[in-house]
């Protein structure tokens, strides 16, 4: 009666166990979005001109105050320079770098620049993810003639890769910044 009674408990705690066991249902691994408060880009000049930096910084997020853009100064006619773009959380302290998490997930993300039609600039990529399409996250800018306009910086999360631009890159926005430049 004893091994009849273990034996029972022994069959229903398998029973409860394997039952409760699915391999089709892999829990789903939920990236969060990235919080940016701040996008700041760098442009090195490779000549004799001088460090411009563009920053938007957004500290309230969707609250009631306007972003604070800043451009530190004109970019040089002729010149070329490397351009860096840092991403930052500044909603904790210490702020979180959200560049190494999007270089990380660089098959996930891709930086689009756009130049205003009046603005006399060009770029070209010069990060990009393992299979090389483009991450953005540094480039080249090489300005032309004096003019001024605009200059977005849009990261998209979950692009379609490759791509022609953003046009057709589909995803969803993570950050979006517009700086008013000029080249003298």
């Amino acid at each position: 009666m004893k091994t009849a009674k273990l034996f029972t408990v022994a069959l229903f705690a398998t029973i409860l166990f394997t039952s409760c066991s699915s391999d089709d249902d892999t829990p789903e691994i939920v990236n969060e979005e990235e919080v940016i408060t701040t996008l700041t880009v760098t442009l090195v000049p490779s000549g004799t001109g001088e460090v411009v930096t563009l920053q938007t910084q957004d500290l309230d997020g969707d609250g009631p105050d306007d972003p604070v853009i800043t451009v530190s100064g004109n970019l040089t006619s002729g010149e070329t320079y490397q351009g860096s773009i840092v991403l930052l959380n500044e909603t904790i302290d210490p702020a979180e770098d959200v560049t190494e998490e999007v270089e990380e997930e660089s098959d996930d993300h891709q930086f689009f620049y756009t130049i205003g039609s009046s603005l006399d600039v060009t770029t070209a990529y010069t990060s990009y993810d393992e299979d090389g399409n483009p991450l953005g996250t540094e480039f080249t800018l090489t300005t032309g003639a004096a003019s001024s306009g605009n200059l977005t910086f849009t990261l998209i999360h979950q692009p379609t890769k490759p791509n022609s631009g953003l046009s057709d890159a589909g995803g969803e926005t993570d950050a979006e910044a517009t700086f008013s430049v000029t080249v003298e």
